[in-house]
């Protein structure tokens, strides 16, 4: 697709629509209000441009640009570039050595369920409360390394729209379907709507609890793997919920593993079998 922006504003001054931009960086409640949120980094705008995510504008530093800032202005469908100085842009990309060339202002979506595919091969991650928008991001790159069609966030959780999820993600982030769940009832009523369609799909929490070593869970089929909490683990309510509790085995002085690393491992572990043939 090409789509050559109609209008270039230039703004030299930290003016009321600068400020909207800084509130976007830190203010979770200001980017929910306005549905919308920044994209830092090369990658991360290169795919969401790729990806056809829906864009408001582009946000240029003056002065001459790369081939590849010049590219993204010339093919991004956005009607609106606003160009800023090297100091206002450096600013907003969070950067004391050199400012970004180019930061997208981004369109959040709704919190659709529907955006996850229904498949009878689905592989979802369900992370429970996450605190950390670097954990998020994380398990969201791991979900779209290893094969999953979707993420759930549930609970009162870090945001999803924060510039440190967007970065951690480098760019996974517009390719991996992730919605946010109020409350696991809301999560818990999608797996029954899943199954009434036909798909019986089971849900594997990850415990230190589990009974059964991770490697013995059967994987290949629908799965959801849930993810606790970073310091208090998955709810009783989720741990209720599940079909099976599986742990990761460990060794040496660690109590628990990192829960980004618990979710990559436990991802892992189902492409491993989704990948090997079946026996007999």
């Amino acid at each position: 697709m090409t789509a050559r922006p109609t209008k270039t504003l230039r703004i030299t001054t930290r003016n009321a629509a600068f400020q909207q931009w800084q509130a976007l960086v830190t203010n979770r409640n200001k980017r929910q209000r306005l549905g919308e949120f920044l994209v830092q980094g090369v990658r991360p705008i290169s795919i969401a441009v790729q990806q056809q995510w829906p864009l408001r504008s582009l946000l240029r530093v003056s002065g001459r640009l790369s081939a590849w800032a010049t590219e993204i202005l010339a093919t991004a469908p956005v009607a609106l570039v606003q160009e800023l100085s090297p100091e206002l842009m450096a600013e907003l990309g969070q950067k004391d050595d050199k400012p970004p060339e180019l930061i997208a202002v981004a369109e959040i979506p709704a919190d659709d369920l529907t955006r996850i595919p229904v498949r009878p091969d689905m592989l979802v991650v369900a992370f429970d409360r996450p605190t950390s928008p670097g954990n998020l991001g994380t398990v969201i790159r791991s979900a779209d390394a290893l094969g999953a069609c979707g993420v759930l966030i549930t609970g009162h959780a870090a945001d999803l729209y924060d510039p440190k999820t967007i970065r951690a993600t480098t760019g996974s982030f517009f390719a991996m379907p992730a919605v946010r769940v109020a409350a696991g009832e809301h999560a818990a009523a999608w797996v029954d709507q899943v199954r009434a369609g036909g798909i019986e799909l089971r849900v594997i929490g990850t415990s230190e609890d589990g009974a059964h070593e991770i490697a013995d869970a059967e994987l290949r089929g629908p799965t959801m793997l849930v993810i606790g909490n970073e310091t208090t683990g998955m709810s009783t309510a989720w741990a209720a919920r599940c079909d099976e509790l599986v742990r990761i085995p460990m060794v040496g002085s660690a109590s628990s593993l990192n829960a980004a690393a618990s979710a990559s491992i436990a991802l892992y572990e189902a492409a491993r079998q989704r990948r090997a043939p079946e026996a007999g």
